[in-house]
């Protein structure tokens, strides 16, 4: 009878990347732009991602089993752009609540639990972290216990430091995100760009030549609407923008090049994903539908690389 070959098989290495993004965002925003607040600048939180990815690809052994991805929504009903970031491949969205306040609420027990279930189940044998909390530093240790490495990334601090000493303490291994790597990735929001600053023409106006929209005449009794901000509805209209491209390819979206003119099946899509991102209706204002497409437009000329006023012929 044949002795049956018990050695144990050597298990192929595998490493999550856990990243609190209210930490990353909020470290990442004051040391390259000075900012204090989230909505002071914007991420190109896709192009992050990858970044991320090939840095801990570079530097950790084994396959990535997958990107957790912790932030905070309202209710936490998801904004367009973590649905955008939830349908990326090998990215999970975990969502805490935020309050009135604009706190995360439930974000780093979400983090412990995945970081203690991940040793626990022996799902990987290294973990990079990117936080700064000291409430990491339990299921750090426990994480331990099971064998499993930590690798604890920070954000390169505008001065002192920005993480919990302890947590530091307790990591496997040390590094820094310098500012110089995550520049690429944030920019200053439209919404707090000085008055002053002459701003670009539209692609809506190079493109289609539009006039100006005469201002409504205000009838006796009539009640004025005070309608979105232009900044912000160019915003919403990126965002759908960049969801499409990544849910529907860029060749489908090169279809619509050079534009500045949408299927009518299309433009309505792109306004009716705008008042779910806003949470009120655009219809009243015909001018917010034209900044809407001059959004849209913007975010699909950079994605193919085109300068205003450039066609693809």
């Amino acid at each position: 009878m044949a002795i049956p070959d018990l050695t144990p098989h050597p298990v192929a290495a595998k490493y999550a990347v856990l990243v609190d993004v209210g930490y990353l965002y909020a470290a990442a925003g004051e040391v390259i732009l000075g900012a204090k607040e989230r909505k002071e600048y914007r991420v190109a939180a896709d192009e992050l991602i990858q970044a991320l990815k090939k840095h801990a690809m570079e530097r950790i052994p084994g396959e990535l089993l997958r990107v957790y991805w912790y932030d905070a929504a309202r209710d936490r009903v998801p904004t367009v752009d973590q649905r955008v970031i939830a349908q990326l491949p090998w990215v999970k969205v975990r969502l805490g609540n935020l309050n009135a306040r604009g706190q995360q609420k439930g974000v780093d027990a979400q983090i412990r639990s995945d970081l203690e279930a991940l040793a626990r189940h022996h799902a990987v044998s290294d973990t990079v972290l990117i936080a700064g909390d000291e409430d990491m530093v339990p299921a750090v240790e426990a994480a331990q216990t099971f064998g499993v490495r930590i690798h604890l990334w920070g954000v390169e601090p505008p001065y002192g430091t920005n993480q919990a000493e302890r947590l530091v303490w307790e990591s496997d291994t040390v590094e820094e995100l310098t500012a110089e790597f995550l520049r690429p990735y944030f920019s200053r929001s439209a919404q707090v760009v000085p008055a002053a600053a002459p701003s670009p023409p539209s692609p809506a106006q190079v493109f289609a030549g539009r006039t100006a929209m005469a201002k409504p005449v205000k009838q006796p009794g009539q009640v004025t609407k005070l309608g979105p901000s232009r900044p912000r509805v160019e915003e919403v209209g990126e965002h759908v923008a960049q969801k499409w491209i990544l849910t529907r390819g860029r060749d489908n979206i090169r279809d619509l090049l050079p534009g500045p003119l949408l299927p009518t099946v299309i433009d309505t899509e792109l306004l009716i994903e705008a008042e779910k991102e806003l949470g009120h209706s655009l219809r009243p204002y015909p001018e917010a539908r034209v900044w809407l497409r001059d959004g849209f437009w913007a975010r699909v000329y950079r994605e193919f690389d085109l300068g205003v006023g450039i066609s693809t012929k």
